[in-house]
C-alpha cells in the first residue's frame, strides 16, 4: 500500500506537468496559427487577384497593401493616401481634360456672306462667336474678316471641316493641351481649402475674447479668398476644356494672306534700316514744316527789333564823346 501510494503522486505530478506543457504548446500554436492565417490569407488574396474580379465590399476599406504584395493586388484598388494627380496618366482619352485650339484661313468669293455662314455653323453646333473683326481696302464690302469661335469640344473637328468647305483652304493649325493633372490638382486643393474654411468658421463660432475673434475673422477671410481664387481657376479651366477656340480668317480673292514669317539676313536688315532712315527724315521734315510758319511770323519782327537795339547802342557812345569837346 505504501509503495502504491508513493507512485500515485509521482504519476499525478507527471500528468500535471504534461498537461501544462501541452497547454503552453497549444497556446503557442494558436498564436502562430493566427498570424500565419492572416499572412496566408493576404497571400491567397494576392494569388486569387487574377481569378476574382474585385475585392469584397468589406475589404475595400482595408489598409493599403504592404510592400511586396503582388501586382494583381496592387492593381485591384489604388492605395489610399496617394496623390490622385499621379494617377491622371492612367485615365482613358475620353476621361482626360484636353484644351483644343485651332486656326484656319479660307479664301472665299464674298467675305460678308461667308462670315454669316460661319456664324450659322457655330450656332448650329451649340457655340457662339466670341470675336468678329473685319477690314476693307477702300471698297464697300470687307476684304478680310477674323472671327473667334467658341464651340463644344466634341464638335471641334466637325466645325473646322465645315468652315474649310466655304472656299479654298490656305492654312490650318490645330493644337492640344492636356490639363488633366491641373484639373485633378485643383479639385484636391479646393477640397482641402474648403475643409480649412469650415474649421476656421467652427473656431470663429467658439471664440470667447475680442482678440481671438479679430484674429480668427482675419484668418477665415484669408482662407475664403484663397478658396475663391482656386474656384475661379477651376471655372476658367472648365471653360477652356468645355469650349474649344477656333480662329477663322476669311480673305477675298484679291487680298493677300497675312504672313507671320519675316525675312532675315543682311538684305532684310539693310531694307529695314533704309526704311527707318526715310521714316526719320520724314519726321524731321514734318517738324520743320510745322515750325517754319512760326519762324516767319515771330522770327522776322524779333530780328528787326534786335537789329534796331544794337544800332542805338552804337550811336550813344559817339554822341557822348563829341559833347565835352565843344565846351570852352
Amino acid at each position: 500500500m505504501a509503495g502504491s501510494s508513493s507512485i500515485r503522486p509521482s504519476h499525478a505530478r507527471h500528468r500535471l506537468t504534461s498537461g501544462l506543457c501541452a497547454a503552453g504548446i497549444a497556446a503557442a500554436l494558436a498564436l502562430a496559427g493566427c498570424s500565419g492565417y492572416s499572412s496566408s490569407d493576404s497571400q491567397s488574396a494576392s494569388s486569387r487577384g487574377g481569378d476574382i474580379a474585385g475585392p469584397a465590399p468589406a475589404e475595400q476599406g482595408a489598409a493599403p497593401p504592404q510592400a511586396g504584395a503582388g501586382p494583381d493586388q496592387a492593381g485591384a484598388a489604388p492605395p489610399q493616401g496617394k496623390d490622385t494627380a499621379a494617377q491622371a496618366p492612367h485615365l482613358g482619352v475620353d476621361q482626360r481634360s484636353i484644351v483644343y485650339t485651332g486656326s484656319i484661313t479660307v479664301r472665299v468669293e464674298d467675305v460678308g456672306t461667308a462670315a454669316a455662314r460661319v456664324t450659322g455653323i457655330v450656332t448650329g453646333a451649340g457655340g457662339f462667336v466670341g470675336g468678329d473683326k473685319r477690314s476693307s481696302s477702300g471698297k464697300d464690302e470687307p476684304s478680310d474678316a477674323t472671327l473667334t469661335l467658341r464651340v463644344p469640344a466634341a464638335k471641334f473637328a466637325a466645325v473646322v471641316d465645315q468652315v474649310a468647305q466655304l472656299g479654298e483652304e490656305e492654312q490650318r493649325g490645330i493644337d492640344t493641351e492636356d490639363v488633366t493633372e491641373q484639373t485633378v490638382d485643383l479639385q484636391a486643393r479646393i477640397a482641402t481649402q474648403q475643409a480649412r474654411v469650415a474649421s476656421g468658421r467652427k473656431l470663429l463660432a467658439q471664440a470667447k475674447s475680442l482678440e481671438d475673434l479679430v484674429m480668427l475673422e482675419r484668418e477665415v477671410a484669408t482662407r475664403e479668398s484663397d478658396l475663391a481664387s482656386l474656384q475661379a481657376k477651376q471655372r476658367r479651366l472648365a471653360d477652356l476644356t468645355a469650349l474649344s477656340t477656333i480662329t477663322v480668317v476669311l480673305l477675298d480673292p484679291e487680298s493677300s494672306a497675312k504672313s507671320d514669317d519675316e525675312p532675315s539676313g543682311f538684305v532684310a536688315g539693310l531694307r529695314k534700316g533704309w526704311t527707318g532712315l526715310l521714316a526719320s527724315l520724314g519726321v524731321v521734315a514734318t517738324v520743320l514744316g510745322w515750325v517754319l510758319p512760326w519762324l516767319l511770323i515771330l522770327g522776322v519782327p524779333a530780328w528787326i527789333g534786335v537789329h534796331f537795339v544794337r544800332r542805338r547802342r552804337r550811336l550813344r557812345p559817339a554822341v557822348a564823346t563829341a559833347g565835352p569837346a565843344e565846351t570852352p
